[in-house]
């Protein structure tokens, strides 16, 4: 009976700690977040669109995954830095500002989440 319930509670332990650290989800194409601080970041903002990361020149944001909803929240963000939003092509959004372009991409990452990776430079 000791081992049962020593091995009911190791159960629930492990459950527990996989659910609390998200660790379900799949893999972050981001190093220096976890995917537990990656939600937390959005679901703890009241902005729709939350930056995760600055990674390798390109900055990393997530979303809701509601795709024209996460659509419009990256072409909002874009357009506080005068980037106009030219077209979208798969899963890549197109933006034109002073004659440069520059292109966001979504990536769908869970079925509540879109992550987004944009080129630095467009806070230039």
């Amino acid at each position: 009976m000791k081992k049962m319930i020593a091995l009911v509670v190791s159960v629930l332990f492990i459950v527990v700690f996989v659910f609390n650290n998200k660790l379900f989800f799949p893999p972050l194409p981001i190093e220096n977040v976890s995917k537990k601080e990656a939600i937390e970041k959005l679901n703890d903002s009241n902005k729709a669109i939350v930056k995760l990361s600055r990674e390798n020149g390109y900055e990393w944001y997530i979303t809701y995954s509601d795709q024209s909803i996460a659509d419009e929240n990256i072409k909002e963000m874009l357009s506080h830095n005068s980037w106009m939003f030219k077209q979208k092509d798969g899963s890549g959004l197109f933006f034109e500002k002073r004659g440069e372009h520059l292109i966001a991409t979504t990536q769908m990452w869970t079925g509540d989440y879109v992550l987004v990776k944009i080129p630095v430079t467009f806070n230039d």
